[in-house]
């Protein structure tokens, strides 16, 4: 039996709109591909940048945004923040690469929905989207942890990253001293703040925690 063109549209319509975000053309059609065989959901557009994500978000206005957090023009982020500027409403879902306690804490921050990794099943990723639609908050056990851990602990200032991020490009205090204008004595005091901070207990372990955390690039 044919439907009716008024038919037609009450399916389409009833579908999960889906606007899909990732630099990489083949996560893009990959994910397009997933998502646009479910008969539950439709793939509304694609875009391979945060600024072309925000403008077809704005002319399509999505249900729901598959989007990656290391984009070229705008980020993840913010494009997020981009987005929800206008619609604060906005369900946004996070697919990315990476798990850092800072990655994470900033796009829950920005007002993502749920933060779900790559690698997670293709059944994980349909059933956050139907999940988030619905209205739920979705972040997978292991992520909770790490976002706990991460709004636990205390923040790091300007200063103490830009000490931090010396660190580890292998700097002396001496030498760290004299980048930022300031007495080695203010170097050490930033850098016994630091180690508080991040709970450990020497120069190496800070670099690694602070990488861990996605607070330093290596």
């Amino acid at each position: 039996m044919e439907l009716s063109t008024s038919d037609t549209k009450a399916q389409s319509k009833a579908r999960i709109r889906v606007l899909i975000a990732d630099d990489h053309v083949t996560v893009r059609e990959g994910l397009a591909a997933i998502v646009g065989r479910q008969p539950d959901m439709v793939v509304i557009g694609a875009a391979a940048n945060g600024k072309d994500c925000v403008d077809l978000w704005l002319q399509h206005r999505p249900d729901v945004t598959l989007l990656d957090l290391r984009m070229p023009v705008l980020d993840g982020i913010g494009a997020i923040e981009a987005i929800r500027r206008d619609t604060p409403s906005a369900l946004l879902i996070v697919l990315t690469t990476f798990g850092t306690d800072h990655d994470i804490c900033a796009a829950i921050k920005a007002g993502a929905k749920a933060y779900m990794l790559k690698d997670a099943q293709r059944e994980e990723l349909l059933d956050c989207i139907r999940a988030v639609h619905a209205g739920e908050t979705r972040i997978p056990p292991l992520l909770v942890a790490k976002l706990a851990a991460e709004v636990s602990g205390e923040t790091l200032t300007n200063r103490e990253l830009e000490v931090l991020a010396l660190l580890a490009r292998g700097r002396s205090n001496k030498n760290i001293a004299l980048r930022l204008s300031i007495s080695e004595t203010t170097v050490k005091s930033h850098l016994r703040s630091v180690f508080n901070k991040l709970r450990v207990l020497s120069r190496t372990e800070a670099i690694a925690e602070a990488s861990r955390r996605g607070l330093i690039r290596l």
